[in-house]
């Protein structure tokens, strides 16, 4: 069955993560997503690692599943025409070369709207497209320190500390493939495609959310907490006899089912805890208290008592232990693929489930210039001008 996005294509030419990522998305609800490469060189993360599989990054496998691969020198003129029948059959371009680069190969916006006025042209950047930072240089970090999230991120009096994946490029990514379908809606009602333009600050400030309203509306300036949540009690990791828990009470209720089901009923009617603000004033008189008690209790224990008593908990895994929990393998977040050069690989599977038009995985990771033959026929290259190009080295 055909998943949502059925019959759209999207022209790939970003590298690395944020673009990759969004890209990906849209192949996961069905586009038809071709990702175009330099010849021989293809997108840097190709090359990033160890580890590897039989030459294969598992950095670039894990982010490009659900794509065709087709390889062009843009420098070359049946380059530039192949890429130029590609957008005039296309619903989306999407790129994230630095501000500007993009113009200067001739692929810019207004030339490509001048060709095809229905495409939705997506741009991802580090800071935007203009502006007073618009030409610094952007990767995943920086922007983690230049947004915010840093300063919030670690424990208290610690160094800055970023987050364990690139989330800069991730929600950039998530934030640029949301814009594109509201893009394309808009054009199901206009007729009219758009410039989208995103960028990896837009997406950390927006990320900052509710600490960003206590900046903003109580011009608190949020400091790193570790891992409580400042205007929640209990909502923490807790150690226990045997490793950690994290445990998050919402609400007042959450926190009398909490005290009853460890038995420190006591609690419940403590003026010290008795609603949250109370908790969160008091904070770390109840952690004591906590983790006396749970200094008796295995972390098994504690999730099992919590589990039965409707409060939320759960252990800290490592990545093994979260693809080999069973409820990820049900939700079919561990996927086996066959890739054609480094054969038989695992690789995340996808997010969401759809009733009527399902995603999934339905591509294994393109290896460089595996379709570019493929692609380039359906443009309507013949095979004399396919062999040709090959030799010119424009693909």
């Amino acid at each position: 069955m055909p998943g949502p996005l059925q019959g759209i294509r999207v022209v790939d030419l970003s590298r690395a993560l944020a673009g990759p990522f969004c890209s990906m998305m849209l192949g996961d609800l069905g586009a038809d997503v071709v990702k175009v490469e330099m010849p021989g060189k293809g997108d840097e993360a190709r090359g990033w690692g160890p580890p590897f599989k039989d030459g294969e990054s598992a950095y670039f496998l894990s982010t490009n599943r659900n794509k065709r691969d087709m390889t062009l020198d843009l420098g070359k003129p049946s380059a530039a025409e192949a890429l130029w029948r590609l957008v005039e059959r296309s619903d989306v371009l999407l790129q994230n070369f630095r501000p500007g680069a993009i113009d200067r190969l001739g692929f810019g916006y207004a030339a490509v709207h001048a060709r095809n006025p229905r495409l939705v042209f997506c741009s991802i950047s580090g800071f935007g497209q203009n502006g007073p930072d618009f030409q610094r240089l952007a990767y995943d970090p920086i922007l983690q320190g230049m947004g915010g999230l840093m300063s919030i991120t670690g424990q208290p009096g610690g160094p800055p500390t970023k987050v364990g994946v690139a989330i800069a490029d991730i929600v950039a990514g998530m934030f640029a493939a949301y814009a594109i379908l509201a893009a394309l809606y808009h054009r199901e009602r206009s007729g009219e495609g758009q410039y989208v333009d995103t960028s990896l600050l837009d997406g950390q400030v927006a990320l900052l959310a509710f600490q960003a309203g206590r900046y903003l509306i109580a011009h608190e300036v949020p400091e790193a907490a570790g891992n409580r949540h400042p205007l929640l009690a209990p909502s923490d990791t807790f150690r226990t006899g045997d490793g950690y828990v994290n445990i998050a009470a919402g609400n007042d209720a959450i926190w009398a089912r909490f005290c009853r089901a460890v038995g420190l009923d006591a609690l419940i009617e403590d003026p010290r805890f008795l609603h949250n603000a109370d908790r969160v004033h008091n904070v770390q008189a109840m952690t004591d208290l906590i983790e006396e008690r749970f200094a008796t209790m295995t972390t098994d224990e504690v999730v099992a008592t919590l589990d039965r008593a409707q409060v939320p908990a759960g252990p800290i895994r490592n990545i093994q232990q979260v693809f080999e929990d069973a409820q990820v393998q049900h939700l079919g977040l561990r996927q086996t693929v066959r890739h054609s050069r480094a054969g038989e690989i695992e690789i995340p599977g996808v997010p969401y489930r759809f009733s009527e038009s399902p995603a999934g995985v339905h591509r294994p990771p393109p290896a460089l210039g595996e379709h570019t033959d493929e692609v380039l026929g359906e443009l309507g290259f013949t095979a004399g001008e396919i062999t040709r190009m090959h030799s010119e080295g424009a693909v």
